[in-house]
């Protein structure tokens, strides 16, 4: 057996209306509250401020946009610094709770970010409460270490390291009812995404990571089309939650790939929400690496249906292939890249913009070069 390292992320407090009552997790001191302007607008962050506001001072940073640049990180950054935060709060989806760990880390550590860029870049030691409360089932952003920033006009960069664990993470189902089906729908099929290649990652792949990610798929197969059909259904948003957080945990030991590494210039070159651009990549980057994931893809198949479990590998592996393909359709995502503007001119440019991404290629079980990936993007369109 290989030897491996597992982290199992922060300490998770999940229950309907949790985040109505922050106090027992907040020490004393004040709090930067990290969400977006849209989030503050519905008044989903009301019940979390108040309580926060009890006993605490509160300042909140709401500049965060899809694909959050490094800018609103240095923004939130002043921010926390001048009222001398001790702690940080992210609420929202992915692109609140990357900005929040940042922040975090670079108000601890007094480091530059410019320098912390990368994997295991990041040594110090950050503020001394991180606290993660998702509206969205899908990024998983709440367990992982890792927070990714638009560097420029269009560069994505990965800040991976321990040191942006949360002290806590908040699930809180309630928070995720109001989502449009198109969101709904981005953000699952985003976070399957994540438990596939945390199974199918060449590197850093262990039996824990396998585990929470079959469970992961499990729960979020299962209840993926009733979220996104009955959006009021707190059992099923309650289980999309709880499997997007464990493919996070896994993926954040087990590295995503080159579905990932696809998707990046999607949303940094023409704006594609993330989950969505993931899910139109998926097929593409399945069908290339079958012919060395051939065995997990059955596997993975008889957890999202025991049914094919008396076919044979190839059949369970086309199978799988197949479901996930019409698992994006009915939710009701688009199925082509020119579906969200993208066209055959655009190939080349997407092509070296993949490239871009080596933290993610390494971690596919089979290469992918600039024409392999530029074939991917035409099979897309």
């Amino acid at each position: 057996m290989n030897r491996f390292k597992f982290h199992y992320g922060p300490q998770v407090v999940s229950g309907l209306g949790a985040s109505g009552d922050l106090d027992p997790y907040v020490p004393e001191g004040p709090i930067l509250f990290v969400t977006d302007a849209n989030l503050r607008a519905l008044g989903l962050t009301d019940r979390a401020l108040a309580s926060l506001r009890e006993r605490h001072e509160v300042s909140v940073f709401d500049d965060v946009q899809e694909d959050p640049h490094e800018a609103s990180v240095l923004a939130a950054l002043d921010m926390a610094r001048e009222m001398g935060a001790t702690g940080v709060v992210g609420f929202g989806g992915g692109s609140p709770m990357d900005v929040a760990k940042a922040v975090a880390y670079l108000l601890g550590s007094g480091e530059r970010i410019a320098d912390i860029y990368g994997v295991g870049m990041a040594l110090g030691r950050r503020a001394p409460l991180l606290l993660l409360i998702p509206t969205t089932a899908g990024t998983g952003s709440e367990a992982t270490n890792i927070s990714i920033l638009t560097v420029g006009e269009t560069t994505k960069k990965g800040v991976v390291s321990n040191a942006l664990y949360a002290d806590y993470a908040l699930l809180d189902a309630t928070l995720t009812t109001g989502l449009p089906r198109h969101v709904t729908a981005a953000t699952g099929i985003d976070a399957m995404v994540h438990a596939i290649e945390a199974y199918t990652t060449r590197r850093l792949k262990n039996p824990i990571s396998d585990a929470l990610a079959k469970e992961a798929l499990q729960l979020l197969s299962a209840n993926l089309i009733t979220a996104c059909e009955e959006p009021d259904n707190l059992d099923a948003r309650d289980a999309m939650l709880r499997g997007s957080y464990l493919a996070g945990v896994a993926f954040s030991n087990a590295p995503c790939a080159g579905v990932h590494a696809l998707a990046y210039p999607l949303g940094g070159h023409f704006h594609v929400p993330h989950g969505l651009s993931n899910a139109l990549m998926l097929p593409q980057v399945l069908a290339h690496t079958m012919s060395a994931a051939r065995d997990l893809y059955a596997e993975l198949a008889v957890v999202m249906q025991p049914g094919c479990a008396l076919l044979g590998t190839q059949a369970r592996a086309q199978a799988f292939v197949e479901y996930m393909r019409d698992l994006a359709l009915q939710a009701g995502l688009s199925p082509r890249l020119t579906d969200v503007g993208i066209g055959a001119d655009d190939l080349d440019l997407l092509a070296d913009e993949a490239m871009k991404q080596e933290r993610l290629l390494v971690n596919n079980m089979v290469e992918i070069t600039r024409d392999d990936a530029r074939r991917m993007y035409e099979a897309a369109l």
